[in-house]
């Protein structure tokens, strides 16, 4: 029999019923999950803003970004952690509204960010010329804006303002709240906007994008293949240049959306459907979803690190403590124009 998570037990939620060996197991993994969103993207962060040759208007979109991950791993993640392997929330009702506020508005700004990084590499790739009058410091921050303001107002006005079980009162305090619980709940129509928002608009975007960049650098390919490939090819190995610039950011952006769609996808489909089958899905499978799409917030630097030289360049220097010498804000780490 569990454990109630509160001194009135015929409303308190139940504790869990997991052994020892079990419940350790879970908090070393989340735990593991944690320090990773927390090192990678602090280290995005540092090496952005120290390297003066990093101060461009795209790493700002990155570096916000690297900012709500890390944000999203040291507000949210440790009290998620406890919650999942608890089955009880320690922390107190305000508490627990302002972390499910939290939760939504961070996670749902971490996906706007992927969603605009995605469309200044549309533009980087796709209309090169007029790139850098397009994607300036104006709209960079308006880009940033967006990111932070709309998930905010989304997050903690649907929590507060409860709502996101609006209409449904009395079956959600019947049949889903305890005391002692911190579970986010959506009625039909809230978890549809959350669906919309924080899903589905920025996720098509990077379909878009994705697919606009893959076709152009498949088109690049072909016209590569004509009577000069092998020329172009020869001199492009012998000075260490990128056979196709497009197709390296197709790739990229292609394991970006991968990687976001593998991580975020299962839990927004849940909770949309949710509503719609009575809220039969077992709380600890949504609470497994939540903790994979947060894998997300941990897999963007490892991505960086693949992909980007001057990150793995910036991230040797942080760690052999050559950040400390004089003028290594100063150090070139890559040689083109853009990083």
């Amino acid at each position: 029999m569990m454990a109630p998570c509160h001194s009135i037990i015929n409303i308190s939620c139940g504790n869990s019923s997991w052994p020892s060996d079990v419940r350790a197991s879970l908090y070393s993994l989340m735990a593991l999950i944690i320090l990773t969103t927390l090192v990678g993207n602090l280290m995005v962060i540092i090496s952005i803003a120290h390297f003066k040759q990093l101060h461009t208007p795209t790493n700002c979109l990155i570096h916000s970004m690297a900012t709500v991950d890390f944000l999203l791993g040291c507000l949210v993640m440790p009290y998620s952690m406890v919650r999942s392997v608890e089955n009880c929330w320690y922390f107190g009702e305000i508490f627990c509204k302002v972390h499910s506020s939290t939760d939504i508005m961070l996670s749902s700004a971490s996906i706007f960010h992927l969603s605009f990084i995605s469309i200044d590499r549309y533009y980087a790739v796709c209309d090169p010329l007029r790139y850098k009058t397009r994607i300036n410091i104006l709209a960079i921050f308006v880009m940033i804006f967006i990111s932070w303001s709309v998930p905010v107002v989304f997050a903690f006005g649907m929590i507060f303002l409860e709502l996101n079980y609006k209409g449904v009162e009395e079956m959600y305090h019947k049949h889903v709240h305890c005391l002692g619980g911190c579970s986010i709940f959506f009625n039909k129509v809230s978890g549809g906007l959350a669906f919309m928002i924080s899903f589905y608009i920025p996720g098509s975007i990077m379909l878009f994008v994705y697919y606009r960049i893959y076709f152009i650098a498949k088109r690049q390919a072909r016209s590569i293949n004509g009577t000069n490939q092998k020329l172009q090819v020869g001199l492009e190995e012998k000075n260490g240049v990128p056979q196709s610039k497009d197709g390296k950011a197709a790739k990229t952006l292609g394991i970006v959306v991968g990687v976001f769609l593998a991580c975020w996808c299962p839990f927004f489909v849940c909770m949309a459907m949710d509503p719609f089958l009575d809220y039969t899905v077992p709380p600890a499978f949504t609470d497994a979803l939540i903790w994979l799409g947060y894998l997300n917030s941990a897999f963007n630097p490892m991505i960086y690190a693949f992909f980007y030289p001057w990150f793995r360049r910036a991230l040797k220097i942080i760690l052999f403590g050559k950040i400390f010498q004089k003028n290594s804000s100063r150090r070139k780490l890559f040689l083109e124009c853009n990083p």
